[in-house]
């Protein structure tokens, strides 16, 4: 439970207001139902003739607080002898049921103040919740990402919260409401006879052994379930990524296999959870008849002995009472059940939470507005984890103005090195300097500030052309816009679509083609406008238009700005002011074009192989 008490402490805090209102009601609720119970006396006493003894008025003050119930009884006898005398038992019988309507109706007005009030609690924490988790996802590392599966964080921020939701957080009701019924009720027992409560407690732990061992496998099972349902959203996933794949190796019968077996597994899981959580009703309710039948042989027995506290008349308000108890303490435990059920989606969801952000920022971080002289990498070396190195002792200059290019087999660390510029990693030994500061002294704001990016794979959102271009600089007017799309090469396939600017470009922009989408990136770096511009092979999944078109746009954008390019085809970096060649996380050769095909080494054989 200590997940449990954390939510309440952490969120809980937010929302105090709203939990000294519903407590408040709650209380007014729980003691307009015990003084309701107390109309029944006379009720009883006129239907059956249980006592027919002749009562006097007593003043209200008698005796003080340990004697008000014996008080309000009398009184409420003395009224009820008075109201049959002037106007018979029908009547009066009538009239005490009216006074038992309108108390209930207080009850039942305050009960639904209480829970109107956490209807805020409720929403908000669960909103809280999933607003935490989406900004602790766009804030961690991309390291964090290659660990996980997109679809589990997909159902984490999803399926677990609205689990959190139905579980918990539906709770809270039963959570505030009952403890103070129970409270109250059980003090009115005590008050009304400490003997027959003492023994009543002493069978409490009957019922609650019950209902523990209920619950107690029911959250490692939940988290079992939770765990089934994240492979099946990752397997929508990844069906939907790959279903050209798919249909491609006539593979459907081998996918819907894979995924009737997850969900096989999820259903038979699901169901053990369902059929445990429903037996805790009809447990709680045997075992709070056996409560009664104990308390009443109990009591009983007391009486026909003539060594009971209480009278009958008292034998049978004290039962009511603890009857009444029932109900809260068989909600509290449907609490119980739905929390640790709750916990298992929690401790997933606290897994993101919790996740440990590496990409820290310096205490007085030190802000950059501009480019002034460089970018320098100083004896970097990196790996992923303590395993292999992926960057060893790598020393690289790039001043302002020029361009670096990048080339080398897949896997040599060209994109790694890129990343560790604008801090998506950190360097694991050396330094990265621009303009002599290191970046780690640098805001992370700030410095990302200065780098725009073209990637091998246009990233769009699923919105209009307009706001894809200007993602990366707020307030941006339509002449900005236009200008940045002109310059990339956008402006005409743009116009002629059936919105222009306007026509949204569908999920990850597949409604256009691929070279329009990574014309309309490129609009986007143009628009924002940063002195340092990171190409990862930009062309190198085009056609042979499309990459003349987004070259033409690389090139303008290139012009005043100082660039590291990952380039693929050899073709277009020749006029790189250096090339850097990286073999297994090493720089093997380093010069420029004609430099490199002079030497006749790992660039020229890269080069000949294009050439054929």
């Amino acid at each position: 439970m200590r997940t449990f008490y954390h939510i309440m402490g952490k969120y809980f805090a937010r929302y105090k207001h709203y939990i000294a209102g519903t407590l408040g009601m709650n209380i007014v609720a729980a003691l307009f139902n015990v003084f309701s119970f107390t109309v029944l006396l006379p009720i009883l006493q006129i239907l059956f003739k249980i006592d027919t003894g002749h009562y006097g008025f007593m003043p209200w003050g008698t005796g003080g607080m340990g004697n008000l119930l014996s008080v309000v009884k009398n009184n409420g006898y003395y009224y009820s002898q008075q109201l049959i005398e002037n106007y018979g038992p029908a009547t009066t019988l009538l009239l005490l049921g009216v006074v038992l309507s309108f108390l209930t109706l207080l009850k039942t007005a305050a009960y639904f103040g209480g829970s109107a009030m956490l209807a805020p609690l409720r929403t908000g924490i669960v909103r809280d919740i999933r607003n935490d988790i989406y900004h602790k996802i766009v804030h961690l590392p991309l390291s964090f990402f290659s660990e996980e599966r997109k679809g589990d964080i997909m159902t984490r921020i999803t399926a677990d919260v609205n689990e959190v939701d139905a579980s918990i957080t539906s709770s809270l009701d039963m959570l505030i409401k009952n403890p103070i019924f129970i409270f109250v009720y059980v003090g009115t027992m005590i008050y009304v006879s400490w003997e027959l409560t003492l023994f009543t407690l002493l069978v409490v732990p009957l019922l609650a052994f019950g209902i523990g061992r209920i619950g107690k496998k029911l959250k490692s099972r939940s988290l079992t379930m939770q765990s089934k349902l994240s492979d099946s959203v990752s397997q929508i996933e990844e069906t939907l990524s790959g279903l050209r794949i798919i249909k491609a190796f006539i593979a459907e019968k081998k996918m819907t296999d894979r995924f009737e077996h997850v969900t096989n597994e999820y259903r038979d899981i699901s169901s053990r959870v369902a059929i445990r959580q429903s037996a805790a009703h009809p447990v709680s309710e045997f075992l709070g008849t056996v409560m009664i039948v104990l308390v009443l042989w109990f009591g009983g027995w007391l009486i026909f002995n003539g060594s009971s506290p209480i009278d009958a008349e008292m034998f049978i308000y004290y039962l009511i009472i603890l009857y009444s108890t029932l109900q809260p303490l068989k909600e509290l435990s449907k609490a119980g059940y739905a929390i640790q059920k709750g916990l298992a989606s929690m401790e997933r969801i606290n897994r993101i939470l919790n996740a440990e952000n590496n990409i820290r920022e310096a205490e007085n971080a030190q802000s950059i507005e501009n480019l002034e002289h460089g970018i320098a990498l100083k004896d970097v070396s990196f790996s992923y984890s303590e395993g292999r190195e992926i960057l060893h002792h790598i020393n690289l200059t790039v001043k302002k103005g020029q361009t670096l290019a990048l080339v080398g087999q897949s896997g040599s660390g060209k994109s790694t090195l890129v990343d560790l510029i604008p801090r998506y990693h950190d360097v694991s030994e050396g330094r990265i300097e621009i303009d002599g500061k290191d970046i780690r002294q640098l805001s992370i704001r700030s410095l990302r500030g200065l780098i725009g990016n073209v990637n091998q794979e246009a990233i769009l959102f699923n919105d209009t052309i307009r706001n894809n271009i200007a993602f990366g600089k707020d307030g941006a007017t339509q002449e900005e816009i236009e200008l940045a799309a002109r310059i990339a090469n956008a402006h005409e396939f743009i116009m002629e679509m059936e919105d222009g600017y306007d026509t949204n470009v569908g999920d990850r922009g597949c409604r256009l083609s691929g070279g329009q989408r990574q014309r309309i990136s490129i609009a986007r770096a143009i628009l924002k406008n940063p002195p340092i511009l990171i190409l990862d092979e930009a062309t190198s999944a085009l056609d042979t238009e499309s990459e003349r078109l987004v070259q033409d746009a690389l090139e303008r954008l290139m012009a005043t700005r100082t660039t590291i390019a990952i380039a693929h085809r050899l073709s277009t970096i020749k006029h790189a002011d250096e090339i850097c060649v990286l073999h297994e996380g090493e720089i093997v050769e380093r010069g420029t074009h004609e430099e490199l095909i002079a030497k006749q080494g790992y660039y020229k054989r890269l080069n000949d192989m294009q050439q054929l």
